[in-house]
């Protein structure tokens, strides 16, 4: 059976640097080790098969994906209320290193499947934090 993962959890606010500090800590421990796994990504991904979008284009930072953000958070949500592991379930299917860095836990719910005693993960978690002019700035 695949070994369970060792996971680290980050989550902040939007622009708060999460993807700076996930980045650094791979590349701390080397690519061999650890990966990012973002829970947005699959949601994207089911999004834009569902609606016929460009999936790169939601996964950018552009004016493409803040078109479809609003919906997209409501169809996220309404996937999660069925089954809160859901976005989860599928980051952890495809890893394939020792370290799974999630860059992206917004929601309790995130956090509390993997703090789960029964799925074995015991996982690190880190909040990040930035004042509303840095995030604002970036």
């Amino acid at each position: 059976s695949k070994q369970v993962p060792v996971v680290v959890i980050f989550s902040g606010k939007r622009k708060s640097g999460k993807d700076y500090c996930t980045e650094r800590l791979k590349s701390e421990l080397g690519p061999e080790t650890a990966e990012i796994g973002r829970l947005s990504a699959p949601l994207k991904l089911a999004y834009a098969k569902e609606h016929d979008l460009d999936y790169k284009q939601l996964l950018s930072d552009g004016p493409y994906k803040e078109k479809y953000r609003k919906d997209m958070i409501r169809w996220g949500e309404e996937r999660r209320t069925k089954d809160p592991g859901f976005f989860a379930k599928l980051v952890v299917a495809g890893c394939t290193r020792p370290v799974l860095i999630i860059s992206d836990a917004r929601r309790i719910t995130d956090i509390e499947f993997f703090k789960d005693p029964a799925k074995g993960f015991n996982p690190i978690t880190v909040r990040v934090e930035a004042t509303e002019e840095t995030r604002k700035a970036r």
